[in-house]
């Protein structure tokens, strides 16, 4: 479990922020790969702060995808300095086990950034409400009839929604802030990502 030091917050603790990603505008935004990792690694742990072990399966396929996506930088570092030129050059090898786990990472980033938002603009919103709307707008429509009880379960074990802020830290402007410019930075990210992996030349 993440300790938050007083006057300190959940975010402080985290090794890299989305913020800190290197996004080259000159170069088709294209995405540092090391750094995307290592923020999408940090932002995981987030889950361990709703505290619930129904969350497990959530975390876990996050970590999964994190790990193919890894294992293909470990193999072709050359050729994967950024998330773009991983895909590129791992399809031309007729593979796709790093894309399609970049691609459902990308959907599992997506639906926690939509959760957090929903959340950060609707005070009066329990927890529950905004992960259960984002999963139904993010990952619901790809999972199978097997997987949805499973994710839907961890939308209905959610702390309330003021104990989760006070286990952030107990600086709510402070968290509230954070907050705000982390989902910020990863909203931009998985933005790119999306139209990207949309695109002809990320498919397989």
């Amino acid at each position: 479990m993440v300790q938050i030091a007083p006057g300190t917050t959940f975010f402080d603790t985290i090794p890299k922020s989305f913020a800190d990603v290197p996004i080259d505008a000159a170069n088709g935004d294209a995405i540092a790969t090391a750094e995307f990792l290592e923020a999408a690694s940090s932002l995981v742990t987030l889950f361990d702060v709703l505290g619930s072990a129904a969350f497990t399966p959530v975390k876990n396929d996050l970590l999964g995808n994190i790990k193919k996506v890894q294992d293909r930088l470990n193999q072709a570092p050359d050729e994967s300095r950024t998330l773009q030129d991983l895909v590129r050059n791992e399809l031309k090898t007729k593979k796709h086990t790093a894309t399609e786990g970049l691609l459902w990472l990308v959907r599992g980033l997506d639906f926690t950034a939509q959760a957090l938002r929903h959340n950060i603009n609707n005070a009066a919103s329990e927890l529950s409400v905004s992960f259960r709307e984002a999963y139904g707008g993010t990952l619901k429509p790809h999972h199978s009839f097997l997987v949805k009880p499973i994710f839907s379960a961890a939308m209905s074990a959610t702390p309330y929604r003021a104990d989760f802020y006070k286990k952030l830290g107990d600086d709510q402007a402070k968290v509230n802030a954070q907050m705000d410019k982390e989902i910020a930075a990863l909203e931009k990210n998985v933005a790119i990502l999306k139209t990207f992996l949309d695109s002809k030349e990320a498919k397989w």
